[in-house]
């Protein structure tokens, strides 16, 4: 009889024949080979991580350099800077050459984009602090150092203000929060816009924008007058009264502001004209948006053209 070769798929089939299971075997084996995998990818990963570090600190490289810096193969390197520049991370050039250049291409570098350097550790945020704080001295610091400040602040939106009225004049008023909110989003603020939680009685007394970023908010958190001038912003805009109820840079999950309707619709019952000024309709929806800030994040965000984008507060 010719004897074959006995493979793990015919072993586990001829176990299972005999009224024996194969499974836990094979899970193992699934199971071993699922870990192997994972542990090959994390280990591709830090390659990849140690050859865009190996390009930051010695400045464009071709792939032989990085070879024989990191002790890799030319192979391997190559491997690996294909990745990055599918990830956006690195981007070739051509190797600039001082003097006369021979005969030939010239070599290809590998340098890092501005996504790839965004990726390690910055200090914008102690830049922005340092420089408001020389305005406010500048300025002679107290209640003029605060107002230079914020004299700065409204400057800093006062363009973005601009193409986002732009934006809001194509749309109908009722429209007009909502749209705001995909303009914001496309500076990367990730925002929405929802109807304010219901009333004690029942009706909802407006909108609330919420942002569910802010790039600026270790900042703000020293100088709450880049979220003032943002909402003032808002209020201009909107054509309302708008009042924040969290905002990101004091701690909450959220940025959210407050927007009046400006035809709240009474619950049944009630006379027409509303509940109270936008103040009194701002408080009673305070509580409830507190108690929704974490759901508020699940809302469907506004498409976003840029993570990286400019906040206007």
């Amino acid at each position: 009889m010719k004897k074959t070769a006995e493979g793990p798929e015919t072993r586990s089939a001829a176990a299972a024949a005999a009224g024996g299971s194969a499974v836990p075997g094979a899970a193992a084996a699934t199971h071993a080979g699922s870990q192997s995998g994972a542990g090959v990818q994390e280990e591709q990963r830090g390659t990849r991580n140690k050859v865009a570090r190996s390009i930051l600190d010695h400045g464009p490289s071709t792939a032989a350099e990085l070879a024989t810096r990191l002790e890799l193969t030319a192979a391997a390197v190559r491997r690996h800077l294909d990745s990055l520049v599918g990830e956006g991370v690195v981007e070739p050039r051509e190797k600039r050459v001082y003097g006369s250049r021979g005969r030939g291409r010239p070599a290809k570098v590998f340098a890092l984009t501005d996504c790839g350097r965004d990726a390690f550790d910055q200090d914008y945020d102690r830049l922005a602090a340092d420089a408001l704080r020389w305005i406010a001295q500048s300025a002679g610091g107290g209640e003029r150092g605060d107002a230079a400040v914020a004299d700065f602040a409204r400057a800093r939106v006062a363009e973005q203000a601009e193409l986002y009225r732009r934006a809001l004049e194509r749309v109908p008023p009722e429209e007009r929060t909502r749209a705001l909110a995909e303009a914001l989003s496309k500076d990367g603020y990730a925002a929405t816009a929802r109807s304010a939680p219901a009333s004690a009685g029942g009706s909802s007394l407006g909108e609330q924008l919420c942002q569910h970023h802010c790039p600026v908010a270790h900042t703000a958190e020293q100088f709450p007058q880049l979220c003032e001038a943002e909402t003032e912003v808002f209020s201009r805009l909107l054509g309302t009264h708008v009042q924040r109820l969290a905002t990101i840079a004091h701690g909450d999950g959220v940025c959210t502001t407050f927007v009046p309707s400006a035809h709240p619709q009474p619950p049944p019952g009630r006379p027409h004209g509303g509940s109270g000024p936008p103040e009194q309709a701002a408080d009673e929806t305070r509580s409830a948006t507190r108690s929704t800030n974490s759901s508020t994040s699940k809302a469907t965000t506004a498409p976003a053209n840029n993570t990286a984008g400019r906040n206007p507060a």
